[in-house]
């Protein structure tokens, strides 16, 4: 085991994991923290930017603590973070409002408001590579402006959580490639889209500078370092947002590699070097890699349609001492389950959702539910929901890019149920393979950054060579045919039901148009 060691953050959207690494790439120790997510209004989300920066500092001298390591041994720390979230900051340094997360579909009218001034969607999609939504950070940064102008004049830049947590540690106000690349990013310039921006209406001088990945973008103030107990002066690199560095921890590198992510939400991801623009919910993102960017087909509830039936239909099992893990008994209360849920179908969409269809205001919907149906074949139906969306997701890459998915490499937190890994080959009908500490890929991933930065490591390809595969899944031919009948169905939910989700919804969300606590 190396003596030296970097620390990586994966600060997702209910909690932060600290992670010690060495440079080997193994996981020493970790540490999480969880914080709270407010919904003050309708469609609406969003964070403490400050319990952000305090889950940093408790995990970062906890783990330390648990790795029993000197804090002169930690080479440097780095982040990877949920994207498109909005957090105002004032020229001294201050917080002006809670952070807009990116689960918040609050700028619909926005957002159909820029793509009407450059055409429509479809002309705007061939300029920025897709369209936008309620929940894309240009939107968000106009229904700012239009909604609470006194928050946007007084800001200096916005910055997204990777941003603001680099700002913490080091006073120094940049965004990261990757992340920036959910807010108007040239990815063949390498700049911001500064024309598109100012067409929109919006200052351009408040977007920050640009960094990348691997690079050292400042070192840990003195303030800093007391709050996270490491050297003042230790490195902090650019890190990467939250599918970029699973790509890199998934080993996904190589051009036409495929992933999947399974975590509170879900996405399908394909390294390339080939750019075109985006269709049916599908963005092209930048890598970590500078010289690469990541396509991406991202649905927005995965696991937290599973934790959603843990809490409704499983309270007393939770609350029963003798339940070690909820999640491994619902595992196992669908065994018995036929494929196909008795032809009971879940779309899992409780969030709205981005990709295969692109809707801020769709929810879930359990159809054909009869009484034969049990909590069970509904948690199934679930499963299978998002192994439907996932499929679907995959189909529409494979039609606009022409890669060939037949491996996929599945990592979060999801890959570790086996159920569920077999439900997804036999509905994709690929091969599927999880990877060892696949809660820790992102981690792992941006770790790697670090190190590439630090100059352990020459290039990326070191992912390839420190990421292993621990299990594989092959289809069971003979839940092909149900699984192609239901997906078909699957698929035409939505367009039956499109015009009832808005009708219904635009009167719930009609309330939302300004700030409410």
């Amino acid at each position: 085991m190396s003596e030296k060691y970097i620390i990586a953050h994966d600060v997702g959207t209910s909690g932060s994991k600290a992670v010690l690494i060495d440079l080997e790439g193994n996981v020493c120790a970790t540490d999480s923290e969880k914080y709270n997510t407010y919904y003050p209004c309708g469609n609406w989300a969003e964070q403490e930017p400050e319990d952000y920066w305090r889950a940093i500092s408790v995990t970062t001298k906890r783990v330390i603590e648990k790795g029993n390591v000197l804090k002169e041994d930690i080479l440097g720390m780095i982040y990877s973070t949920q994207v498109l979230s909005i957090i105002p900051i004032s020229k001294d340094g201050r917080v002006l409002r809670r952070a807009i997360s990116w689960i918040d579909g609050r700028a619909e009218v926005q957002a159909q408001k820029i793509m009407k001034k450059f055409g429509g969607k479809a002309v705007f999609s061939k300029i920025t590579g897709a369209v936008l939504s309620g929940k894309d950070g240009l939107a968000k940064l106009l229904w700012l402006k239009e909604n609470e102008s006194n928050v946007y004049k007084e800001m200096e830049c916005f910055l997204d959580v990777n941003g603001y947590l680099t700002y913490k540690a080091t006073g120094n106000k940049v965004m990261e490639w990757s992340c920036a690349s959910a807010f108007g990013f040239d990815l063949k310039k390498k700049d911001w889209m500064r024309m598109v921006i100012k067409h929109i209406g919006l200052d351009e001088s408040k977007f920050p500078p640009l960094v990348r990945s691997t690079d050292k973008v400042g070192s840990l103030t003195k303030e800093a370092s007391k709050d996270c107990g490491l050297l003042e002066g230790t490195p902090i690199f650019g890190g990467a947002g939250d599918m970029q560095s699973a790509a890199i921890g998934s080993g996904s590198i190589e051009e036409g590699d495929a992933h999947i992510y399974l975590g509170t939400s879900a996405w399908v991801g394909i390294s390339t070097c080939r750019y075109k623009s985006g269709n049916q919910g599908v963005f092209n993102f930048q890598s970590a890699d500078p010289s690469k960017c990541l396509v991406v087909g991202e649905m927005e509830s995965a696991g937290a349609c599973l934790k959603w039936v843990a809490d409704q239909f499983y309270k007393n099992e939770q609350e029963d001492p003798n339940v070690k893990n909820v999640f491994e008994l619902m595992d196992k209360s669908v065994l018995n389950i036929p494929p196909g849920s008795n032809y009971l179908i879940c779309t899992p969409w409780i969030y709205g959702e981005r990709c295969p269809i692109m809707d801020t205001s769709v929810r879930s919907t359990f159809f054909n539910i009869s009484a034969i149906h049990k909590r069970e074949h509904m948690l199934k139906a679930i499963y299978e929901g998002v192994a439907y969306n996932l499929r679907w997701i995959i189909e529409i890459i494979e039609n606009i890019y022409g890669f060939n998915m037949e491996i996929l490499k599945v990592v979060g937190g999801g890959s570790m149920d086996k159920e569920w890994m077999q439900i997804i080959a036999d509905v994709t009908q690929r091969r599927i393979e999880t990877m060892e500490n696949p809660q820790m890929v992102g981690a792992i991933g941006t770790a790697l950054i670090a190190a590439i930065g630090l100059g352990v490591y020459k290039d990326f390809s070191c992912a390839a060579k420190l990421t292993h595969v621990n299990h594989i899944y092959t289809p069971n031919k003979a839940n092909k045919i149900i699984y192609e009948d239901i997906f078909k169905a699957y698929k035409e939910l939505y367009p039956s039901l499109k015009k009832l989700y808005r009708e219904v919804n635009s009167i719930r969300f009609r309330s939302c148009t300004s700030y409410k606590e």
